[in-house]
């Protein structure tokens, strides 16, 4: 069955990814076929490549007796989300580093603070 197969093409978003498993899934259903949630799960945690996701799948399962498809689909989506939010934050970090210290102008004195009286 090409369903147990299926799997996450290089250059396709996870959204993308989950959009077509979801039609599988959909075609499955209209078939008569059912599948269990925690074994849709299984199948969809099945379809990630080990290489970027082993962490994400351990993590996920680690001391868990069951999982949610609802909520499994929505971590991959916020992976992904917080993945393309690092990667334009890392493009654009350049832009952002400012120096501080002092500029020529300024003297050493007291830098505006207050002098206790005694």
């Amino acid at each position: 069955m090409k369903f147990y197969r299926f799997q996450l093409k290089r250059k396709i978003s996870i959204s993308d990814h989950i959009y077509n498993y979801t039609k599988h899934l959909a075609d499955l259903a209209n078939e008569d076929v059912v599948i269990e949630d925690e074994n849709k799960t299984l199948i969809l945690l099945s379809s990630l490549p080990h290489e970027g996701y082993e962490t994400f799948v351990l993590t996920l399962i680690n001391g868990r007796t069951s999982l949610s498809y609802v909520e499994v689909t929505t971590a991959l989506v916020n992976l992904e989300l917080r993945r393309k939010d690092k990667e334009s934050f890392n493009g654009t970090s350049a832009e952002v580093l400012t120096v501080k210290g002092r500029s020529p102008n300024q003297k050493g004195g007291d830098r505006g603070r207050s002098k206790l009286k005694s």
